[in-house]
């Protein structure tokens, strides 16, 4: 399995794979850049099909890491984790400890948070082997309502940008993902008048949204075909990719996910059929703002956290105006902005 040779791998700083054979830890730590700071970004816990697709996916997401924190005006560099298994089968005190010990052995270059199918309990867990962790209970605690906060306040940017206005009373939106983010996504949608059109694998995340949001539930592949406003992305990556792009009608694509762009090309097809995209690592930096607060000197404050995350609406408008400028796509500025952060510091 080649690494240094992977497009993803793009001059990652550091890549340690960890196992410990009494847990059944199988991990992937992959630290990006730390020109602005530690490495900070959350650990994913998830059955990868291969080691080859968990060593692309946790490259991907490092590098996103970098940028999503120097976009968001973070002291952090980018890195990412992930845990190899069935979040049903292996999650234990065990597994977690282990990791820690593992996260402890970097001495800080990375700090580790929740992810996909990691629980702010987890991190808890991790943290009795380490103080490399960051979203601990009591202290920033949960992200997601503040990641739900970012997207949507960038959906309501898009419609700024495009239509000239921020009102969703009866705007069409289809959230394919019915996470934690997602859900709180969704009660936003729906209190500002949205309809919503919604899908996941999990068939009580749909059940529960149709209830309390009025939702209309639809098919895991029919979300694509959908005559909507908005398709809202917030599951896993790669959604937006040769097969689904013909299909989408939606003028806006907006979502919480990561790495919705299966290729950087997707970017530049989508903008010339007119569809207005929000960055991913711009529009769901709400969960790493949040936790950032937890690091100040005086402790953490809510409502700073709040503060910075609606600093995303400007963020996501100023890339809107200079991709229109420049006539290049969205996430080519977003790209742009990150890096001469990055070079030139905060």
């Amino acid at each position: 399995m080649a690494v240094f040779n992977q497009v993803d791998f793009d001059n990652h700083e550091q890549v340690v794979f960890c196992s410990d054979k009494e847990s059944g830890l199988k991990a992937i730590i992959a630290v990006h850049n730390t020109n602005l700071g530690p490495a900070v970004g959350g650990c994913r816990l998830w059955n990868y099909a291969s080691d080859e697709e968990a060593v692309t996916d946790v490259l991907r997401l490092s590098k996103g890491m970098t940028y999503k924190n120097a976009v968001a005006r973070l002291p952090f560099g980018g890195g990412k984790s992930v845990i190899i298994g069935d979040a049903k089968s292996i999650k234990s005190e065990a597994l977690f400890r282990a990791f820690g010990k593992q996260l402890e052995r970097l001495g800080g270059s990375y700090y580790s948070a929740e992810d996909v199918n990691i629980t702010t309990g987890d991190v808890m867990m991790m943290h009795q082997e380490t103080n490399y962790v960051m979203g601990l209970e009591g202290k920033s605690g949960n992200p997601s309502p503040f990641t739900a906060l970012g997207t949507f306040l960038g959906i309501k940017a898009a419609f700024q940008h495009k239509h000239g206005h921020q009102n969703l009373e009866g705007v069409k939106v289809a959230v394919q993902g019915l996470g934690a983010v997602a859900y709180d996504l969704c009660k936003h949608l729906h209190n500002a008048g949205a309809e919503l059109f919604v899908t996941d694998i999990n068939e009580q995340s749909v059940a529960r949204v149709v209830n309390d949001f009025n939702a209309t539930a639809v098919g895991i592949d029919d979300i694509y075909d959908l005559d909507v406003d908005v398709y809202a992305p917030c599951a896993l990556g790669a959604t937006i990719n040769d097969n689904t792009i013909p299909r989408i009608k939606a003028t806006i694509i907006a979502g919480c996910a990561n790495n919705q762009l299966a290729e950087p090309r997707h970017g530049e097809i989508i903008r010339e059929k007119g569809m207005l995209y929000a960055p991913d690592y711009v529009i769901n930096a709400g969960g790493i703002i949040n936790v950032y607060y937890e690091t100040k000197p005086q402790g953490y404050n809510a409502d700073d956290a709040t503060k910075h995350v609606e600093g995303i609406f400007d963020t996501l408008l100023e890339i809107f105006q200079r991709s229109e400028k420049e006539q290049v796509s969205t996430h080519v500025i977003a790209d742009k902005l990150a890096e001469e952060i990055i070079a030139q510091g905060l």
